[in-house]
Order: structure tokens, then C-alpha cells, then sequence
């Protein structure tokens, strides 16, 4: 018995149908919103307050943010939230006196990756009061972009609760022999434009920065798309 022609035709229109089908529509269906969120860290409460999704009742968390401030950069100008408004931030803490450090190198070439993309900012905090002067003179030896990467200093009596608190890091400075050493933490963080730390990373570790380099895409895709939906 002779194949039947039609049967072979529709065999074959139906394989190659099957490609084209998986590609305009299950693909862009589970591809669509399907990133990890970013974790939150610090101490966590209920707001007492609810959200709905698809009719189920969500408890609403309140989240730990970073205090405001008020610091000096090298352009001495003062630093608060307010001048990060809708900004996702990299931060970490630096000692001038130390040397150029691997965490400035590394921020010295993301800022610069960064430089024409105005909604990620980068912030350094000197571990010991800095006059702007100084603090300018070191930028200048790293090549910073001002518009882009401030480094700021405060009273080390209001800046180290603020470290140890806000930020959740660690910083002591160790007193002996009439010298004084700073010994604090090498982490570099991700907060979100609602002050919100939302990844910590070892400056000096590959792997760690190249999931920073990840995670700030993803946070910036979280906040467009809150936008969006007027979040």
C-alpha cells in the first residue's frame, strides 16, 4: 500500500510547525517576570498591614533601610538620601591612608561601565574623618568620576554607629603604640533606591563581584518594573 500523500504532508507541516509554537508562545510565556528577587537583609517585621495577589491575603514586611546621613564628599558638598533619590547604590568603606585598595579598583572600573547610566550610583566611606581636601586628592590618584562615585567622610562618633547599625558592617580603629589602625569590613553592598540592603559582596573574591555585576541588573529590572506598575 502507497502512502497516503496528504497524511505525509500534514506529518510534515505539523514538525515544522512545533519549533515555531514553542518559540512565539511558551517561551515568551515562561520566560516572562521569571528572575529571582533579591533577598533583603537586616531584621525583618509585619507591618500589621495586608497586600492581595490573585485574591489570596498578603502580610505586609517591613523591611531594615539604611538611616539617612549627612557626609561630606570630595567636592565638599553634603551627602544625604536626598541626593540618591531613585538611585541604586553600591557602597563600601575605605582608609585613605591605606593605599589604593582592591574594592576602589574594582568601583573605579564598574563606575566607569556605569558612567552614562544615571539610576546606579557609587558611594565610599573613609573609615577615619578625612578632610574634603584629602578626600579629593585621593579621588583624583584613582581617576574617580565625580558625577558619578562620591567618597565621603563624617565624625567617626556619628559615622561608626551608622556603619554598624545601618549598614550592618564592621569597623574598629585599633589604638596601639600611639598609631592608630583600621581594621573593618572589605564587603561591598547593594542598596536599593528605598535604602533597602539587598546584596553584600567580598570585594576582593571574583565570583562574589561578578554576582554583584548580576545582581545590579536585576535590581534594576525590579525597579523599572515597579514603575511600571506604579509601585
Amino acid at each position: 500500500m502507497k502512502p497516503n500523500p496528504i497524511k505525509k504532508v500534514l506529518i510534515l507541516v505539523s514538525i515544522l510547525a512545533i519549533p515555531g509554537f514553542l518559540f512565539f508562545y511558551l517561551l515568551p510565556h515562561f520566560a516572562k517576570n521569571r528572575y529571582k528577587s533579591l533577598p533583603y537583609f537586616g531584621e525583618k517585621r509585619l507591618s500589621g498591614t495586608f497586600h492581595s495577589v490573585k485574591g489570596k491575603k498578603i502580610p505586609d514586611t517591613i523591611y531594615h533601610e539604611v538611616p539617612d546621613f549627612d557626609l561630606i564628599n570630595q567636592e565638599s558638598k553634603t551627602l544625604q538620601w536626598k541626593s540618591f533619590e531613585n538611585k541604586i547604590v553600591v557602597l563600601n568603606l575605605f582608609n585613605a591612608n591605606a593605599g589604593t585598595q582592591q574594592a576602589n579598583h574594582y568601583l573605579k572600573q564598574l563606575s566607569v561601565s556605569y558612567e552614562h547610566k544615571p539610576l546606579v550610583r557609587f558611594l565610599s566611606l573613609a573609615v577615619k574623618q578625612e578632610a574634603p581636601v584629602a578626600l579629593k586628592r585621593y579621588a583624583d590618584s584613582l581617576g574617580v568620576l565625580a558625577s558619578k562615585w562620591d567618597l565621603m567622610s563624617g565624625d567617626t562618633v556619628k559615622t561608626y554607629p551608622w556603619i554598624r547599625k545601618g549598614l550592618l558592617l564592621d569597623v574598629v580603629a585599633d589604638e596601639q603604640g600611639g598609631k592608630t589602625s583600621y581594621i573593618f569590613s572589605n564587603k561591598l553592598l547593594l542598596i536599593d533606591h528605598q535604602h533597602r540592603i539587598r546584596g553584600i559582596y567580598d570585594a576582593d573574591n571574583q565570583q562574589s563581584t561578578a554576582r554583584l555585576e548580576d545582581e545590579i541588573k536585576v535590581l534594576i529590572a525590579e525597579y523599572l518594573r515597579n514603575l511600571k506598575d506604579g509601585r
